[in-house]
């Protein structure tokens, strides 16, 4: 694999990886109430960043295996 692409690749799962969990961590600021916002926005905001973080970058990855 080309460096410029692994170095790419990397860079992308971990911007996917931070803007997931910024987005949980601004799901769980609206359910504790510190941000104007109902609950339940706050919930689809944190289950939406634990996917982004968790289950996106897999799924990417799994995307860009060359086959065998």
């Amino acid at each position: 694999m080309n460096e410029d692409l692994a170095k790419r690749r990397f860079m992308v799962l971990s911007l996917i990886r931070l803007s997931g969990a910024g987005m949980a961590l601004v799901g769980l600021l609206v359910i504790a109430g510190k941000l104007g916002l109902p609950k339940e926005a706050g919930y689809g905001l944190f289950l939406a960043g634990l996917v982004e973080a968790m289950i996106v970058p897999s799924l990417l990855v799994k995307g860009w295996k060359t086959p065998q």
